[in-house]
């Protein structure tokens, strides 16, 4: 089969010369073991950036005399066992930023009704009640808007590459010969 044809039958191809392009050139282990090129995930993310729906095929090209399908299954898995890994550390990042935005905004409410409460029941009468709702009052409003900052914004940030990385994990990936 020509290029051109296997490149028309999978939603995501990328040609590569040998598998030591999905590795980073700078780790010496086996490929059961090794960390995946920045280089392999970069191009992925941008082949994969605009396909929509979940499931996926990851078609990886490379010349006929390149392959060995006994290598392939090592690299299949390690290619999954990545995928997870960082789809893994994004979800968690994505919670941690929403756990995170949201004490925040509590905080900020709680801060402004201990201002509120000091407003109403002790202004005017002690340095240290004034103290208080001088420095409660602004550390509220800023506690509310930095929580609905980091939920609104911080969280879109991230959502590209767990997108990414959720699609990957469900790919089927497959090895193709071109000549």
């Amino acid at each position: 089969m020509k290029e051109g044809e296997l490149l028309a039958k999978s939603e995501v191809s990328l040609v590569i010369k040998s598998y030591e392009d999905i590795f980073s050139s700078f780790d010496p282990r086996s490929y059961a073991e090794r960390a995946i090129s920045v280089d392999f995930i970069a191009e992925a993310k941008r082949a994969v950036r605009d396909t929509d729906g979940t499931q996926l095929e990851l078609s990886i090209l490379l010349p006929a005399s390149q392959r060995k399908t006994d290598k392939e299954l090592i690299i299949k898995k390690r290619l999954r066992e990545h995928f997870r890994k960082h789809a893994d550390i994004h979800e968690k990042e994505r919670k941690g930023i929403f756990s995170q935005g949201l004490y925040f905004i509590l905080s900020g409410i709680i801060f402004m009704f201990v201002a509120s409460y000091l407003l109403l029941n002790y202004t005017g009468r002690n340095l240290w009640g004034e103290f208080l709702i001088v420095l409660l009052e602004p550390g509220g409003w800023f506690l509310l808007w930095e929580g609905m900052d980091l939920i609104v914004f911080k969280s879109k940030e991230i959502k590209p590459d767990l997108e990414f990385y959720r699609k990957m994990v469900k790919a089927d990936i497959t090895f193709s010969a071109y000549s």
